[in-house]
């Protein structure tokens, strides 16, 4: 199956935050996802990676 990758937009309209707080967890939260630079100027994030994370903050609440 193939890797589905989210962008910014997404991601931020995903948690109900402004872009810039995506760049800023992806700096200082060792467990957030890090992007994934695919071509000059086109970053996403995998899915599969969003998906396991949110799944580790829901069984550590």
């Amino acid at each position: 199956m193939a890797e589905v990758f989210v962008d910014v937009l997404r991601l931020a309209a995903r948690y109900g935050v402004h872009r810039a707080t995506l760049w800023r967890w992806a700096k200082t939260d060792p467990t957030f996802p890090k992007p994934v630079s695919l071509t000059p100027g086109c970053t996403r994030w995998r899915l599969s990676e969003i998906e396991a994370w949110e799944a580790s903050k829901l069984q550590a609440a």
